[in-house]
């Protein structure tokens, strides 16, 4: 049976705001719920034509967000809710789910993307073993059953600055002109962000000069038994990697017969979504893999697309996008245009839905029928990549 063809009606998201700014005392739901409600006026489309919340979230430490978020937002009690939890790739990879849903026929209205209350994220602590015994507190899980393979992701980071060449004054200069464009482009990201609590622009984006960056300390060096010197020139700096954030992501997802019954018009078409994996030692690497994989699949070359969005938890994966894409003979411009996480922040299960919406909004402003790729890495070893149509 052929698959059914995907719209997209609507998006938006919410500001991303640092850990402990103004939304520290919202929850995940709290986030999403305005988020919601602009997204279905913005189409058009009543809550009660809503069947399906797929909601990604990383670190709701259980329960279902998704749910919470429908009932929240004043969906049908009817509604069904699914929480993805793919780490990073979670907010790409709900939007794919979703997709699924009414490709196959069993949807035809859906609500997708993610939700990431960090500043109210639960304490976690591992259960004793024996009575009498303490829990035992723990930042992270783990991402790989053996430690040898689930490195620190600040340490993967800087084992592939040292052995791609990327230089600390390389990944610096790259966060700083990300920095810069996003300060520049404040008035143009305005026009997809809900205010919520009054703020309605991203909160994270300054001006780094030289002097600045040079202060900056460094936060993660590659292996000890590399040499001193080498350590120091490929160490990744503070302003380098996308700092811990809080803020929400949606999309509309619609059949073409609800576009049709509800009076809709959509925004772009859903062309395909490509999930892979790969060793968990090395992550960061994986956005790229699964984008090439998408691209392959769909005949599609970099040159032909207008708008790419890369969540950079990294700078040194922007540095490996940017050799990418010049090896391809693309050009680099369209990369994170106005951008990118490592000014915005990292709301861990929104962060792919954010850079999906960037990608909606870049494409706006394209001719018509662009092409739009969003995508990003998860910690555990997995990459995720969409390919999104302007329509005519």
């Amino acid at each position: 049976m052929p698959a059914h063809p995907v719209y997209i009606a609507s998006y938006a998201r919410s500001a991303v705001v640092p850990v402990g700014g103004a939304f520290k005392a919202l929850h995940a739901h709290e986030i999403g719920a305005p988020v919601l409600h602009a997204l279905l006026a913005k189409a058009g489309v009543p809550a009660s034509q809503v069947q399906t919340v797929v909601l990604g979230n990383a670190l709701g430490a259980g329960g279902n967000p998704a749910r919470m978020l429908a009932l929240a937002a004043g969906l049908p009690q009817t509604c069904a809710a699914y929480t993805v939890d793919t780490q990073c790739c979670a907010g790409l990879d709900a939007v794919a789910l979703a997709a699924s849903l009414i490709a196959s026929g069993q949807a035809d209205v859906v609500v997708a993307g993610g939700a990431e209350a960090w500043s109210r994220a639960p304490i976690r602590a591992t259960r004793p073993l024996h009575a009498g015994d303490m829990p035992v507190p723990y930042e992270r899980p783990a991402f790989a059953p053996h430690p040898h393979d689930d490195p620190d992701l600040l340490l993967a980071a800087a084992r592939y600055a040292a052995s791609q060449g990327h230089t600390r004054a390389a990944q610096d200069a790259y966060a700083a002109a990300s920095h810069a464009r996003a300060l520049q482009a404040a008035h143009v990201l305005a026009a997809e962000i809900v205010p919520i609590q009054g703020v309605a622009q991203d909160a994270f984006a300054r001006r780094l000069g030289a002097r600045q960056l040079a202060r900056l300390p460094a936060i993660a060096h590659t292996d000890a038994d590399v040499d001193t010197a080498t350590r120091a020139e490929h160490a990744v700096s503070a302003v380098a990697i996308s700092p811990k954030a809080d803020g929400a992501a949606l999309v509309l997802l619609m059949s073409e017969a609800a576009c049709s019954r509800l009076h809709t018009r959509p925004r772009a078409r859903w062309l395909g979504h490509q999930s892979v994996g790969g060793t968990p030692a090395m992550p960061l690497v994986l956005a790229a893999e699964a984008a090439c994989g998408l691209l392959q699949a769909h005949q599609c070359h970099w040159a032909e697309l207008a708008a790419i969005e890369l969540h950079d938890a990294f700078a040194v994966q922007g540095l490996q996008w940017q050799a990418l894409l010049q090896s391809e003979g693309a050009g680099a411009d369209v990369l994170n245009r106005h951008g990118s996480g490592i000014a915005r922040g990292h709301p861990i299960g929104a962060s792919a839905t954010v850079a999906l919406v960037r990608v909606l909004a870049e494409l706006e402003q394209a001719p018509p029928g662009g092409l739009g790729l969003a995508a990003i890495a998860g910690a555990g070893g997995l990459g995720s990549a969409s390919l999104v149509q302007q329509l005519l």
